[in-house]
């Protein structure tokens, strides 16, 4: 028989589900918080898989990710433990905002402290009621506020299990990325815990091909790892791969007329866009510094001098990139998808 396994104090049985409260600081009204888990521990043993979102507290889009995939009819067949937390910066999310109440960044706050700030408390509290039960991560992110990412894979592929783990997630572009200083990847990496991040689109928004994207993923890394039975004959998508990207920076303040779209593949010393003050009177273009794809880029217009307009991955090879952006936007479209959706798309 396999064993319970306890959160915050609460064992969950062979084949139970459960919803627990992990207990944070209060607000100072004297209200009590909480984070949300769901926890669903299958009879049979496998791999433990946490799924986060909301680390940044206006990053919505892995709140709706995570409700669909706890209901996806595949779950109850699962082995092992799943570990779903749709909102893990409460503060955050009441106030719709990235940051905590005393402005840190929860995601460079890790390993935090029980003694230390409200940022390093929450940190500590989500890493070992959490995070330290389970074997596997996936980390659920959008773009900053006024920016868009398009679908895809963060990840340090030196890990074998991490690579596996990004490659299975069927994201049309995986960035291998370095661990930064203070992240919960690199808390987890000292603990042999592997984590891929996943990056689809922007703030305080829904994007119905970034849900049903992480939804598919999501799937697919649990069928990778055994939670889930694999699907026979079924063909997936070689994502690529970007050993390095950059950002491209305004040269000056004014309004952009951008020309380039996420995915989009661009040349060197391509326009991709123009900036000009009001009147038009100074106008200056902005070039593409490297060959790469675009991953990233401002929604909004209005740019000062220095802010990051376009994010591009580099890639080893670009000849079938725009072929795979294409079916991939094709597959999770629903307006394209011949199948009866699971749920109803966000429009």
């Amino acid at each position: 028989m396999r064993e319970a396994i306890e959160i915050a104090g609460i064992n969950v049985l062979p084949g139970e589900r459960a919803t627990i409260d992990v207990s944070i600081p209060n607000l100072y009204t004297h209200t009590a918080l909480t984070i949300p888990v769901k926890v669903i521990h299958g009879k049979k043993d496998g791999p433990r898989l946490f799924v986060c979102a909301a680390i940044h507290g206006d990053e919505i889009n892995g709140v709706e990710i995570i409700r669909r995939l706890t209901k996806h009819h595949t779950i109850s067949k699962i082995k092992g433990t799943l570990i779903a937390v749709p909102v893990v910066n409460v503060y955050g999310f009441i106030n719709q905002t990235r940051y905590l109440p005393d402005r840190r960044d929860l995601n460079r706050s890790f390993p935090g402290s029980v003694t230390g700030s409200l940022a390093a408390r929450l940190s500590h509290v989500f890493l070992q009621e959490i995070a330290a039960k389970s074997t596997h991560g996936i980390d659920l992110h959008t773009a900053a506020v006024h920016r868009d990412n398009l679908p895809q894979i963060r990840a340090y592929l030196d890990d074998d299990e991490t690579r596996r783990m990004a490659e299975s997630f069927t994201a049309p572009i995986i960035l291998n990325t370095p661990i930064l200083e203070g992240s919960m990847r690199q808390a987890l990496e000292k603990m042999n815990i592997s984590v891929i991040v996943y990056e689809a689109g922007e703030a305080l928004r829904f994007n119905e091909v970034a849900i049903r994207a992480g939804v598919k993923g999501i799937i697919s890394v649990m069928r990778e790892i055994g939670m889930l039975p694999r699907l026979k004959n079924r063909k997936s998508m070689t994502p690529l791969v970007a050993q390095s990207s950059l950002w491209v920076r305004a040269s000056q303040s004014g309004i952009i007329r951008t020309m380039t779209t996420l995915g989009q593949v661009v040349n060197k010393g391509q326009i991709m866009g123009i900036i000009a003050d009001p009147y038009g009177e100074k106008e200056e273009s902005v070039f593409a510094p490297v060959t790469g794809m675009v991953v990233g880029r401002t929604n909004i217009p209005l740019v000062n001098e220095g802010e990051a307009l376009f994010h591009i991955a580099r890639l080893q090879g670009n000849d079938d990139a725009a072929v795979k952006i294409e079916e991939f936007q094709q597959e999770m479209d629903p307006d394209t998808d011949k199948k009866t959706p699971l749920e109803p798309p966000i429009v």
